[in-house]
């Protein structure tokens, strides 16, 4: 099943315990950011970030006991689309209680070469999340299978990933 619109926002809003997504690429491209971003490449300062629907959300389900979280997979030199991302969005998400972690392969194999984007929902449904090379969105489908294997992914993701403010702070080299 093809996932969109208010299907696609029920999964969040109805989450009992945890929201988790795996992001694998160096570039998402989402026509609402489309602006921003060009006036990021050409060096003009982000704006501020104001709440939104999304860390109005998450930061709701945090007092209620449930998480949101993601780890990225990237590599350096960081894309300009990820310093972007960095600046704009995650440091705003985090603050709202959003788990970032990164998990950087660089210099390493990465243990989850080959895995796709997906989010998980519950540890119990899988949404896969279909991209063009270029990190245009292309559908988000549920998987229907056993969702065991991306339990793992996100077991073996956690642990060799490092926290967003942890990797950012560490001097990470774009």
């Amino acid at each position: 099943m093809l996932l969109d619109g208010d299907e696609w926002r029920r999964r969040f809003a109805e989450i009992k315990c945890e929201a988790w997504r795996l992001e694998t690429l160096p570039q998402y491209l989402m026509p609402q950011e489309a602006e921003q971003f060009a006036a990021f490449r050409e060096g003009q300062p982000l704006s501020p970030y104001a709440a939104s629907a999304y860390t109005e959300r998450v930061s709701r389900q945090r007092i209620e006991g449930k998480r949101n979280g993601r780890v990225h997979i990237v590599t350096r030199p960081l894309s300009d689309y990820l310093r972007f991302e960095f600046g704009r969005y995650y440091e705003a998400h985090a603050r709202a209680g959003d788990e970032i972690r990164i998990l950087d392969v660089t210099d390493r194999p990465n243990p989850l070469a080959g895995v796709q984007d997906f989010w998980m929902f519950d540890r119990a449904e899988v949404v896969l999340m279909n991209y063009e090379a270029d990190g245009r969105q292309i559908n988000r489908k549920v998987f229907e299978g056993d969702v065991t294997p991306f339990i793992e992914h996100q077991r073996i993701a956690v642990a060799e990933s490092v926290p967003f403010e942890e990797y950012v702070n560490g001097g990470y080299r774009a």
